[in-house]
């Protein structure tokens, strides 16, 4: 198995409306069959149905285990851009922005169906000019 990640599935109690939350942090999406897909990068984040994604994983219900979705930035500046435009749009801020235990800083919000983003900026990850992070060598001396 590679590893890779294609897409992110968030089971959603209503279409319309975490595409409209999306929509207002600046995302935009194509619409599918009641189906949302929002390029993110070199991967895609999907909205679908919670009944029809635990229907078509073959579990009862639409219990999963826990997941953090997280977004790295540029700045400590736009890690509180970005925490207060989700919270216009409806956002839960479960975390406002601070300092972390690794020397960068971040803050946590759910989405309208309770999806936890955590918006972080790490000195230690680089972004490229697409967004595109990298995981540095752990391993490497300096």
């Amino acid at each position: 198995m590679e590893q890779r990640i294609s897409l992110v599935t968030l089971g959603v109690t209503d279409v319309a409306r975490a595409k409209a939350f999306y929509e207002q942090l600046g995302w935009r999406g194509q619409e599918v069959e009641e189906t949302v897909f929002f390029q993110a990068g070199g991967l895609a984040l999907v909205l679908w149905g919670r009944d029809k994604l635990a229907d078509d994983a073959g579990i009862q219900g639409t219990g999963t285990g826990a997941i953090s979705l997280a977004q790295n930035v540029r700045s400590r500046e736009e890690v509180d851009e970005v925490i207060a435009t989700a919270s216009r749009a409806g956002a839960e801020v479960t975390q406002r922005a601070r300092e972390t235990f690794y020397g960068g800083y971040a803050g946590y919000f759910t989405d309208p169906d309770g999806h936890l983003w955590e918006i972080a900026w790490n000195p230690g990850f680089q972004l490229g000019p697409d967004g595109t992070l990298t995981v540095p060598d752990f391993n490497a001396t300096s």
